[in-house]
């Protein structure tokens, strides 16, 4: 590759590694705070990271599209530049339900909640080690890895499908609650939807070492 891409492509590298680093300390943050039922940082995700991704979203698609533009990439950094493209779009949604979560709390906090009827900790662990681990395969451009995450997905669809479940029974328990225990399974579907997404990522890892597009082929 010429000097300039060069420089461009390491550039985007950094920036979305940058964000994949934001976006994994804000599900952790979120998590953190749904657990504690933390107001203070709920408003603190809402308010100040929501704005941060975002405007990071928008600097790394400028980029990309600027870097296609003026250098027409193929091959290989051609595979780059679009899997930034789409990991990008994939970290701004995962900070998306972090910001879900968050605003969760404060109805919860209001509601006062008290303990989850299911293990959302747990699910939580996976999803994020999930997440971690996909944006490990990026930094070390290890498709065995980005496949382990994939190999996780039916794990976090199982427990979060478990949780209705869970609910029905507290529900009929805790009539006094519903208006709280209704509300318990978003923040499951939003974990799960964190698991769907990391494994989006391990894909996009796998077709920019590979070329191969291994989406809706894997069992």
């Amino acid at each position: 590759m010429s000097i300039h891409i060069h420089k461009e492509i390491e550039s985007l590298k950094k920036m979305i590694l940058e964000m994949g680093a934001k976006v994994e300390q804000n599900v952790h943050d979120a998590v953190v705070a749904v657990d504690r039922l933390d107001v203070s940082e709920a408003k603190r995700l809402i308010e100040q990271e929501e704005e941060i991704i975002n405007q990071m979203e928008i600097d790394i698609e400028e980029e990309c599209l600027k870097t296609l533009a003026l250098h027409q990439p193929v091959a290989i950094d051609l595979r780059i530049v679009v899997a930034i493209l789409k990991i990008n779009n994939e970290l701004e949604r995962i900070n998306d339900f972090s910001v879900n979560m968050a605003e969760r709390i404060i109805d919860l906090h209001r509601l006062e909640a008290g303990k989850f009827p299911f293990d959302l900790i747990g699910l939580a662990d996976i999803a994020q080690g999930m997440l971690s681990k996909a944006l490990d395969s990026l930094i070390e451009m290890d498709p065995n890895k980005a496949r382990e995450v994939i190999a996780q997905d039916d794990e976090v669809d199982d427990r979060h499908a478990a949780v209705y479940e869970v609910v029905k029974e507290e529900m009929k328990r805790s009539l006094d609650r519903i208006d709280v225990i209704i509300q318990l399974p978003s923040l499951s579907r939003y974990l799960e939807r964190v698991g769907d997404l990391a494994c989006n990522i391990a894909e996009d890892v796998i077709y920019l070492v590979e070329g191969v597009i291994v989406r809706h082929q894997e069992e």
